[in-house]
């Protein structure tokens, strides 16, 4: 796609409610932090939605205007496999305080170390927990967007999605069994694939999408994560939205 067919594909994208473009993390760019270059031409239609879409397009938990909430930051990491196009995920260790067991995204709260949110502290913050969550080499990621902020109320997180492809792969594994019980990746085909998608049931009576895949159940922040990047990519397809999966009350 030309440059002039992308804005083109913006426009109609503003004209269709999806927003205009919005610019990276502050400062990142500028840092040499995010590159769009050389990236598959099959993640050409994540780019772009990550560009175009609007907070409330994502959730409908957006942070609150106070400004409260621990800034935090996931790697939504791309790669390639032996069935194609991949994600990686990670499933929490069961002995954790927030989020116990759930499968996620790697990824944490930002660290002085990191700097500030609007310097690419957010970029450097989701880089640094996949390396210390998975043994993840971050040389051979290449960051290339980053998501609208989003809100955790059970745990009063800031995530900020921040999107990667694994230009390079490199071995990962469990690092912290205390932190980390297992490492893995979904084929973004078992991710489509209507026979492996599901609503989600919490007993509070929250609903959201879930994905039965690799021998678990990725549901909540991440899983509606992937929904919104698969529906705005193109990639979705139709789904038995009736079909429910309870959860346990202490998920």
């Amino acid at each position: 796609m030309t440059r002039t067919e992308e804005e083109a594909h913006e426009q109609r994208a503003q004209a269709h409610g999806q927003g205009a473009r919005r610019p990276a993390v502050p400062g990142a760019a500028a840092d040499g932090l995010i590159s769009r270059a050389g990236l598959p031409a099959w993640l050409a239609p994540v780019d772009r939605a990550a560009r175009t879409v609007r907070p409330e397009q994502l959730s409908r938990f957006l942070p609150p205007a106070s400004g409260d909430g621990r800034q935090s930051a996931v790697l939504v990491l791309f790669g390639e496999g032996a069935q194609g196009p991949e994600l990686l995920l990670m499933e929490r260790a069961g002995t954790l305080r927030s989020h116990a067991g759930q499968p996620s995204f790697p990824g944490g709260a930002l660290d002085p170390e990191d700097g500030p949110p609007a310097d690419g502290g957010l970029l450097r913050a989701a880089l640094r927990e996949a390396r210390e969550e998975t043994g993840l080499d971050p040389d051979g990621v290449q960051l290339f967007g980053v998501l609208p902020p989003l809100y955790i109320p059970v745990s009063h997180f800031v995530v900020t999605p921040v999107l990667g492809w694994w230009r390079e792969p490199s071995p990962v594994g469990v690092v912290d069994p205390a932190e980390t019980a297992r490492v893995f990746t979904v084929p973004v085909a078992d991710l489509t694939d209507p026979r492996n998608r599901a609503t989600s049931v919490h007993p509070s009576g929250h609903r959201g999408p879930a994905f039965l895949v690799e021998s678990t159940l990725v549901w909540g922040f991440t899983a509606g994560v992937i929904d919104r990047l698969l529906h705005f990519a193109g990639w979705e397809r139709p789904w038995d939205r009736s079909r429910q999966v309870p959860l346990d009350r202490r998920s």
